[in-house]
C-alpha cells in the first residue's frame, strides 16, 4: 500500500538565495507549491525551473495568507515550509514512513534547528523550537494575525524527531533587520487587537524574556552569541512596545491609525517640521515629542553683596521671649 500523498507549501518573498536548496530537500514530495508574495528577484523563475507550481499572491495578513495557501494544495496532508528552511534526510524519511498508513494524529510538531550564519543555536530556547508543520489541512488553521499567528488544531497531536533546518539569519545585520520588520508588524497587531501595554509590563516582559533565554534556557552556554540572542529576545518585546506607543500617540493626535514609520499623508516627509504639522492639524502640540512651554521659575540665587537671609531674619516671637538677650 502506498503512502498518503503530500503537498509541500512554501511561502516566498525575494528568496532567490534560498528557494533552490529548499525545493531540492523535498524533491520526493508529491506536490511542491510555491506561494510567491510578488517577488522582484528570480524566486518564481527558479521555483518553476525545478518543477514547482508557482502561484503569485500579495500577503497582507500572514495568518490569512497561510490559510489561503493551504487551500490551494492538491492533497490533504500538508508540510508547511519557509524558503530558508531545509528538510533533513532523517526528517524526510520519518515523514514518508508516518504517511504509509493513516497517522493516529491530525498533525505533528517538528523540531527546528536554527542557525545564525554557520552557527547552530543549541541553547537559549532556540533548539528544539518545535512547531506544528505537518498536518491535515481540513483540521488545521491559523488565526488571522499580521505576524506570528497561532495555530489551531484538534487533538491528538504527534511529535517527530527529525530536524527541520532553519537558516533564518545570515549574520547579525540580517538578524536585526528582521527584528525591526517583525516588531513593526507586532505593534500593528497589538493596536488592532486593542491590547493595553504599560511601561512597567513592557520592562518586565523584556527582562523576563532576556533572563529566561540567558539563564533558564542556558543561553550562557553559547557564549557571546548566546548573550546577543538572549538580548534579541528581550529587545523584541521592548521595541514592539515602543512602536505600539508611537502608533497610539499618532492615532490619538491625528484621529486615525497609521503604520509604523509611514507618513500620515502621502505627501508628508517621514519627519515633518513642527510648523508643518501644526498647519495641517491645528493642534497645540503638533509633534509627538514636543513639550509644552512652561514659564521659567524665578531665580532663588542671592544677588552679589546681599547678606544671607538668616542674618536679616527676625526670630519668632516665642523664641525672643525665651532668649536671655
Amino acid at each position: 500500500m502506498g503512502r498518503h500523498p503530500l503537498s509541500v507549501v512554501i511561502l516566498t518573498k525575494n528568496e532567490a538565495a534560498h528557494i533552490r536548496e529548499c525545493l531540492q530537500s523535498v524533491a520526493w514530495a508529491d506536490e511542491r507549491l510555491v506561494i510567491d508574495d510578488e517577488s522582484t528577484d528570480d524566486t518564481a523563475a527558479i521555483a518553476a525551473s525545478l518543477g514547482a507550481r508557482v502561484v503569485r499572491r500579495r500577503m497582507d495578513n500572514e495568518g490569512a495568507h497561510r490559510n489561503w495557501a493551504y487551500a490551494q494544495a492538491a492533497h490533504l496532508w500538508i508540510l508547511s515550509l519557509d524558503a530558508d528552511e531545509r528538510v533533513s534526510p532523517e526528517l524526510a524519511e520519518e515523514i514518508q514512513r508516518s504517511l504509509i498508513s493513516e497517522p493516529p494524529w491530525n498533525g505533528a510538531v517538528i523540531p527546528i534547528r536554527n542557525y545564525l550564519g554557520p552557527h547552530w543555536l543549541r541553547c537559549g530556547g532556540w533548539y528544539p523550537a518545535e512547531k506544528l508543520r505537518l498536518f491535515r489541512r481540513d483540521r488545521f488553521r491559523y488565526e488571522e494575525a499580521l505576524v506570528h499567528p497561532r495555530a489551531f488544531m484538534p487533538w491528538p497531536e504527534g511529535r517527530l524527531t527529525g530536524d527541520l533546518l532553519h537558516f533564518g539569519y545570515r549574520d547579525f545585520e540580517e538578524c536585526f533587520e528582521k527584528l525591526n520588520r517583525h516588531t513593526s508588524l507586532e505593534a500593528q497587531k497589538w493596536l488592532k487587537e486593542g491590547r493595553k501595554v504599560s511601561l512597567l509590563s513592557a520592562l518586565r516582559r523584556s527582562l523576563d524574556r532576556f533572563l529566561r533565554a540567558w539563564i533558564r534556557k542556558q543561553g550562557w552556554r553559547e557564549g557571546f552569541i548566546g548573550f546577543v540572542m538572549a538580548f534579541y529576545q528581550g529587545w523584541y518585546q521592548w521595541l514592539s512596545f515602543l512602536k505600539h506607543w508611537e502608533l497610539k500617540q499618532t492615532e490619538s493626535t491625528h484621529g486615525q491609525p497609521a503604520e509604523v514609520g509611514v507618513p500620515i499623508r502621502p505627501d508628508a516627509s517621514p519627519r515633518p517640521s513642527e510648523a508643518g504639522l501644526a498647519r495641517r492639524s491645528g493642534l497645540a502640540r503638533p509633534s509627538l515629542f514636543a513639550r509644552e512651554t512652561v514659564p521659567a521659575r524665578p531665580s532663588r540665587r542671592r544677588p552679589h553683596g546681599t547678606p544671607p537671609r538668616w542674618l536679616t531674619h527676625k526670630p519668632a516671637k516665642s523664641l525672643r521671649l525665651l532668649s536671655p538677650w
